[in-house]
């Protein structure tokens, strides 16, 4: 049940706060940075919850789901400080995939038992985005019933680069080959006094937000992240909420939003430390508080945990991703997390926080208990 806000009961920082969210009212920058820098993390998290609960009430939403990183191999290898994943040709810690491994790859995490595959890598300086597309069509003619969801816009963006082509030339060919969304990965902190230290090189915020506005409108949807707990101050993240938010005003194509905690082994920012429980919170919080007009926001369990992301569920987030079974990215990047979650633990933590699990596809549609596939045993990577 959702107890009604009283804003005179909040600590007096949040009480103007709390009178916009009882009255459904958009906060303001100074606002969301005041959620960002409350030390009542608790009352926040109340505020994100009664929103949380006024769009999904006691749902609580999962998926399954599989990774696929075709190669790490990736020509911004050293301009990404934060990164952990990438490689160089030829360093011990590089692979490439052939279209059969990929193929061999998805059929033994399941096939057409999993409802979606969740495409990213690295910027291969060698292969066409012709490569890719036959990678998606062949995908797509042995495992027809899955959504691919593939590609940030960074590889977007490379793929436009090095073949020549607009932004909207890529994706419509994308499409035609299966595409059926994209990820939110690659957004980092749009600020460019942060890209500049973090990504310098790297596609820049308006080109990330360019490939998303043109993915809406050719009626691609898209999630969206933020990387934090680096070198970014709070402004940074403000700006980088309002450039979401505006997107989303114009396109409403979001489906999802993910804040993203930095990992600090395995890479080149020589920052030490982990963020806290604490601060994962309040993050989500903020996020829900801040993009009232994107409709999912995530607790990602891989980068912070099943359990904490149970009691993300009471801090705004209305999802906790998938069964996943192998990622790459972070866990090179020091997360110590499992691999792999089952549907049914899954749905023991959303019961054990007091909600309701609903299994979605990747586009938030419920699917029926009647219409669940036998969940398939997580397989090894082909070497």
């Amino acid at each position: 049940m959702n107890r009604p806000i009283d804003p005179e009961r909040f600590p007096q920082p949040l009480q103007e706060i709390a009178a916009k969210v009882k009255d459904g009212v958009r906060l303001e920058p100074d606002e969301i940075e005041t959620c960002l820098t409350t030390p009542h993390v608790l009352h926040l998290g109340r505020l994100a919850d009664s929103v949380r609960r006024r769009m999904h009430g006691n749902v609580a939403y999962y998926n399954i789901n599989r990774h696929i990183n075709p190669t790490n191999v990736c020509v911004y290898t050293y301009n990404c400080k934060f990164c952990s994943f990438a490689a160089l040709p030829g360093e011990d810690h590089a692979w490439e995939m052939s279209h059969e491994d990929v193929y061999e790859h998805a059929a033994k995490q399941g096939g057409d038992a999993v409802t979606e595959f969740h495409i990213v890598g690295g910027l291969h300086p060698d292969l066409p985005l012709e490569w890719y597309l036959e990678m998606m069509r062949g995908l797509k003619e042995r495992f027809p019933s899955v959504h691919l969801k593939a590609f940030t816009a960074i590889e977007i963006g490379w793929f436009a680069q090095l073949e020549k082509m607009s932004i909207e030339e890529v994706l419509l060919e994308l499409r035609e080959a299966g595409l059926g969304s994209l990820p939110g990965g690659g957004a980092e902190i749009f600020h460019p006094e942060v890209r500049e230290i973090i990504c310098d090189g790297k596609l820049d915020a308006g080109e990330w937000l360019e490939v998303h506005e043109t993915a809406h409108r050719l009626g691609i949807r898209s999630n969206c992240t933020m990387l934090y707990g680096h070198v970014e101050r709070e402004e940074h993240k403000v700006d980088h909420f309002l450039k979401l938010r505006e997107l989303q005003d114009r396109t409403g194509g979001f489906n999802a939003f993910i804040p993203l905690a930095y990992h600090p082994e395995n890479n080149y920012m020589g920052l030490r430390f982990h963020t806290t429980g604490t601060e994962d919170l309040r993050h989500l919080a903020t996020s829900r508080l801040a993009l009232d007009n994107i409709p999912h926001i995530k607790a990602y369990w891989v980068m912070i945990s099943p359990r904490l992301a149970q009691v993300a569920l009471a801090f705004g987030a209305d999802d906790i991703d998938g069964t996943v079974v192998e990622e790459t990215i972070y866990h090179m990047a020091g997360a110590e997390t499992e691999q792999y979650v089952s549907r049914a633990e899954l749905e023991r933590i959303v019961r054990e926080a007091g909600f309701e699990p609903v299994q979605r596809d990747t586009l938030y549609n419920p699917i029926t208990r009647g219409a669940m596939r036998p969940q398939p045993e997580p397989a090894a990577a082909p070497a």
